[in-house]
């Protein structure tokens, strides 16, 4: 990928990534817009993510051996702890998942409904 792109869209993002991850993406992107009915898609930090009612809820990333996750909150650690221990969560508020195995639709999935459920809880969206 290019290091000084500035993305219009989400397909644009994910076709500057070699094959392999660009499948990885297009099936988490896809888990996330099933999840998420009526969410609109974003580039945001130049990375996609989706919002729900004007909030963004969740973003997603490439990289070159795995796909991240953001972002993560102690809450969702603790709702989703037992799906989560085959996976690296920073303490950053990220969950990798490498390239080399499949993609956990229903883990990605459930991520995000949680997101969408537990953002309105914070502040007022920005006008």
């Amino acid at each position: 990928m290019k290091k000084t792109a500035s993305f219009k869209n989400t397909s644009e993002y994910i076709g500057e990534f070699p094959r392999p991850a660009q499948a990885a993406l297009k099936r988490v992107r896809s888990a996330i817009k099933k999840a998420l009915p009526g969410s609109t898609e974003v580039i945001s930090y130049n990375i996609p993510a989706f919002k729900v009612n004007g909030r963004t809820v969740i973003y997603f990333a490439g990289w070159k051996e795995h796909y991240s996750i953001y972002p993560v909150t102690k809450r969702l650690i603790a709702a989703f702890k037992d799906r989560l221990g085959p996976y690296e969560v920073s303490g950053k508020g990220t969950i990798r998942f490498p390239l080399s195995e499949p993609v956990p639709i229903e883990l990605i999935a459930g991520i995000a409904k949680f997101r969408a459920s537990e953002e309105p809880a914070r502040t007022p969206a920005r006008r």
